[in-house]
């Protein structure tokens, strides 16, 4: 079974245009999988605002063979030495809606799940750059529903020129998590989410689009001065 990690580290400018323009393959990096590096974005954040492009906030999204490849790479790399300064998280697949070529082969579910346990969801896009209006349009609502849920514990997303964009966030379960996206939850407009998945559908802003979810497994580091990121059934 494949393992998966999210990386957040605070670089150096060469350190983070080396990595947009040039992320880590299969080829360079034993036991990788894929990667994806982008620059993170604070979730809700004004348009025009330099909190939407973070360049030196690096983000990175991979999938690998082992735990011993992952260590390989964070102990053994000038990247990876990087990203090990700042905070991530690995996590086992658990479903996936949607599609990316670079992560084809994932099955839709591995079956049934936990409603109370925490809950990684992780999205990937490839934008078609004409709905980018669109999208922002119905986006940023979507944003601020995330950031400021009750449920989360962490949320940010982040975004690669031309056209690649991510989000991620944490959830003290998978309960809150589908209730949020159903626009079931307790909270002031619960149903931003369902309606621009509608608009989603009207007209997609995507040529390739895919939501996955994941079971936490251990986390390493400190960001943002915060440390203990995913809940634990007794953290709430």
């Amino acid at each position: 079974m494949k393992l998966f990690t999210f990386h957040f580290a605070k670089v150096s400018i060469g350190t983070a245009v080396k990595a947009l323009l040039r992320p880590p393959t299969s080829a360079q990096v034993p036991g990788l999988v894929h990667a994806e590096c982008m620059s993170k974005m604070t979730l809700g954040a004004p348009i025009l605002s330099p909190e939407r492009m973070q360049i030196r906030q690096l983000t990175m999204f991979a999938s690998w063979e082992s735990d011993t490849a992952i260590d390989d790479f964070l102990g053994g790399t000038q990247l990876g030495r990087a990203l090990a300064a700042g905070w991530h998280v690995r996590l086992g697949f658990l479903r996936r809606w949607g599609h990316i070529t670079e992560f084809d082969g994932l099955p839709e579910s591995i079956g049934e799940q936990d409603p109370e346990a925490p809950v990684v969801a992780v999205t990937l896009a490839r934008m078609r750059l004409p709905q980018v209006p669109r999208f922002i349009w119905w986006g940023k609502p979507v944003e601020s529903l995330v950031r400021d849920h009750p449920g989360t514990t962490y949320a940010a997303a982040a975004m690669r020129l031309p056209n690649t964009v991510s989000t991620f966030s944490v959830w003290t379960s998978q309960r809150e998590m589908v209730d949020m996206v159903r626009g079931h939850s307790e909270v002031p407009q619960p149903e931003r989410h369902a309606a621009a998945m509608v608009e989603r559908q009207r007209k997609d802003f995507h040529f390739e689009f895919t939501t996955l979810r994941f079971r936490p497994l251990a986390e390493y580091g400190e960001w943002e001065g915060r440390t203990h990121i995913v809940p634990t059934r007794d953290s709430g």
